[in-house]
């Protein structure tokens, strides 16, 4: 199933397909081998229970909604009723079963979404880099040849999608957890406005940035999700690229950038200005300033420590050993520095959208390297937490500014995926999107003629 939601719909409203049968699909191709390590939990029968609904419904005239008989993917850190919520780890498994569904998962199903599945994920969601010492790490599809990072902490999430086992992937992202693995499988990741979703019933890593959204294949299909987690559809208006201003941030985002990104990048934004759009390079030294307001610990490991705190003090070693190193940073900060904390980000936010003001859209690499291949990152301490910084940098700088973003493939085919960020400042969702529209079109009409 590589297809988006709007052709998927073409097929069965022509009698090519069934929704039964685009369910039994992906449930069949889930049982091979590539997709190993991607789910959790598989829900065969309640999916095709509601793959047959909608096709009940389709047979009888009725209007279905926009999710109805579709797979869909849950990130193993939502609320599923009947069962624990183990969000990637070990400590929580002997946990009560959860009573209701998360509020995202219940407004899925709404939808008439086919959830098939929990993913796998980093445990707690607390890495970029989609490793999981518990259950396994997905394998990113995108090279036949390697075993390379899927990009975390969505990385079944991502997985599920880049290999058709759901026309959608619900993840969440406090960094980067949804932008990031989209980037590194060559997907569409949008991290929405923080406040859009309700949190109700996922578990958290930071209060005060975790943000509850999808990845696609497709920027329409990123709408499409988004309206039905929101209960409130962007109001989304067709623009052209041409006119359009985008700012490329110089400081910080292209630091220990390697040369297939910056090459990558580069190309996609000769075609953006080739089409008309007005691309102009700003400083935005701000950018610079986060890791110091963003210590000490960091608002993910303070408010992470918060949430695990009984199970750390007494379950530690069945934590993964780096999560457990990034959740113990949080477990010194005192209260007043936690306040200055939050007082000093949103001074720096009035700052930076201050600087964002005059654009369109910022636009960066989403991440500044490729995949890694996922031997060397098991194997060394170092080499984990070093890719897992410059895997976080960029995206993070988005959550940091309460903002909103996209990412968009903008590789060759048969190339190593790379991401394209487009962000904005906070509630600016609708007008980000109509320029994340004019941008895939513009990208994918260039490919279609190299």
């Amino acid at each position: 199933m590589s297809h988006n939601i709007s052709e998927i719909r073409v097929r069965i409203l022509r009698g090519e397909t069934t929704h039964e049968r685009v369910v039994a699909s992906a449930l069949e191709k889930a049982a091979h081998s590539s997709a190993q390590h991607v789910f959790t939990a598989l829900y065969a029968d309640a999916a095709l229970a509601a793959a047959r609904a909608a096709d009940q419904l389709l047979a009888a005239g009725a209007e279905i909604p926009a999710l109805a008989g579709l797979p869909v993917s849950v990130k193993d850190l939502y609320d599923i009723a009947g069962e624990p919520t183990q969000a990637g780890g070990i400590v929580y498994r002997n946990e009560k079963p959860a009573l209701v569904d998360a509020l995202a998962v219940s407004r899925l199903r709404k939808e008439g979404a086919a959830i098939v599945g929990k993913t796998n994920m980093t445990e707690f969601a607390f890495s970029g880099v989609g490793i999981n010492p518990h259950y396994g790490t997905p394998v990113n599809p995108a090279d036949a040849k390697v075993a390379r990072i899927p990009g975390g902490s969505s990385s079944g999430a991502a997985v599920s999608v880049a290999l058709g086992l759901a026309i959608a992937g619900l993840g969440s992202d406090t960094g980067g957890s949804i932008r990031i693995p989209a980037a590194l499988c060559g997907l569409v990741g949008f991290k929405s406005t923080q406040s859009r979703v309700p949190r109700q019933g996922a578990l958290e890593l930071s209060r005060t940035l975790d943000t509850v959204c999808a990845m696609t294949r497709s920027v329409a299909d990123c709408i499409t999700v988004d309206a039905a987690l929101s209960g409130a559809p962007l109001d989304v208006k067709r623009r052209p690229l041409e006119g359009m201003r985008l700012a490329v941030p110089r400081s910080v985002m292209f630091d220990g950038a390697d040369s297939v990104v910056t090459q990558t990048f580069e190309r996609a934004l000769s075609w953006l200005s080739q089409a008309g759009a007005h691309i102009t390079t700003i400083a935005f030294e701000e950018l610079a300033e986060i890791p110091r307001l963003n210590s000490p610990g960091g608002f993910s490991a303070i408010e992470a420590y918060a949430v695990h705190k009984a199970k750390f003090a007494h379950q530690q070693q069945s934590f993964d050993s780096r999560v457990a190193q990034r959740i113990a940073l949080g477990s010194t900060v005192s209260a007043a520095d936690y306040i200055e904390m939050q007082d000093a980000r949103t001074r720096w936010i009035a700052r930076a959208e201050a600087v964002l003001a005059p654009f369109d859209a910022l636009i960066s690499p989403t991440v500044p390297i490729v995949a890694p291949e996922i031997a060397g990152l098991v194997k060394s301490d170092d080499a984990f937490f070093k890719a897992n910084g410059l895997l976080l940098r960029n995206t993070f700088a988005i959550n940091f500014l309460d903002g909103c973003a996209f990412s968009i493939p903008c590789h060759l085919q048969g190339d190593l995926p790379v991401g394209l960020m487009l962000a904005s400042t906070n509630g600016n969702d609708a007008d980000l999107a109509s320029v994340a529209l004019a941008v895939e079109a513009a990208l994918d009409a260039k490919r279609e003629v190299v």
